[in-house]
């Protein structure tokens, strides 16, 4: 009984508020979306850095993660079997964002092909690696964009969030290298790597910073939403997940790998941490969206 009373429940509590919190896009079955943002983010990044470095398993592991946030984005669907009618690519992020992962997914799988086959020096295989960095492109550019134009949430209906979704996506590329580093050593020099992963952390990082602040001064429902992630009921996850795994820790053992050389070890955990505080991002950032309020002076 308790499946029909909560939601109503819940519906009646938020109703109360002046801006009402979203929930269908991160409580429950939401959390797939979360999950399918984040891979597929992080797995076009890390194609992305690793195929322009020819790392071959980064590579395949790239595409595996791309796969699995696809995977997440149908498991979120109501009606997985309908999937095609979100291929709207004239009026729609979302099909957007489905024809990039596919041609992602498509181009990768034959780039790779071909240079298994002796056939990767050619015209055909730079076009087709090429390709897949196009696919790479639309799948780190959509997901912010999905967010930014929804108008009844202020607090995602920003310019900036678009620029901020896709710095995440290349440090989770440089994240999810930075794990291979104790067991199959780069072609490159790693520190090409751990000082890419230090700067698009630390630009992030900024890229929040003033996120919030113009979300801070903006309307109510973008400054409620601020608060919650500031001191209300999202600010476990941001303070624990945000700064301190995925800011604090990276940060400081960059700082620390400047002066003193730190193991491999050290460096793959840089990169979980830093992919748990891509993850959390994503998560704050939906927790935290609220409605227009219901009184239209409060707007």
């Amino acid at each position: 009984m308790s499946v029909f009373t909560d939601p109503f429940d819940r519906l009646m509590d938020d109703l109360q508020e002046t801006a009402r919190p979203q929930r269908e896009w991160v409580d429950g079955r939401g959390l797939l979306l979360i999950a399918g943002h984040f891979l597929s983010g992080v797995g076009a990044g890390g194609w992305a850095f690793s195929s322009a470095l020819g790392f071959l398993p980064g590579e395949i592991t790239s595409l595996i993660v791309v796969g699995l946030g696809g995977l997440a984005h149908l498991l979120f669907l109501g009606r997985p079997e309908r999937f095609w009618r979100m291929v709207r690519v004239r009026s729609s992020w979302v099909g957007r964002g489905f024809v990039g992962l596919n041609i992602l997914m498509a181009a990768g799988v034959v780039s790779l092909a071909l240079r298994a086959t002796g056939l990767g020096g050619g015209g055909w295989a730079s076009a087709v690696w090429g390709l897949s960095l196009v696919g790479a492109g639309i799948v780190m550019l959509y997901k912010g964009n999905v967010y930014a134009v929804c108008r009844a949430i202020p607090f995602w209906n920003s310019s900036l969030l678009p620029v901020l979704y896709v710095a995440y996506a290349l440090r989770g590329g440089t994240a999810l290298l930075l794990l291979f580093l104790p067991w199959t050593p780069l072609s490159a020099d790693h520190g090409l790597i751990e000082v890419l992963e230090l700067w698009i952390g630390l630009s992030a990082g900024v890229c929040i910073l003033f996120y919030l602040t113009i979300m801070a001064n903006s309307s109510v429902g973008a400054r409620r939403s601020v608060e919650d992630l500031l001191r209300g009921r999202v600010a476990a996850a941001f303070y624990g997940g945000v700064v301190a795994v995925g800011f604090v820790i990276p940060v400081a053992i960059g700082l620390l790998n400047a002066v003193t050389p730190v193991s491999m070890g050290v460096l793959a955990l840089v990169g979980l941490a830093s992919l748990v505080g891509d993850f959390y991002v994503k998560y704050a950032i939906a927790k935290a969206g609220r409605y227009l309020p219901h009184v239209y002076q409060a707007r």
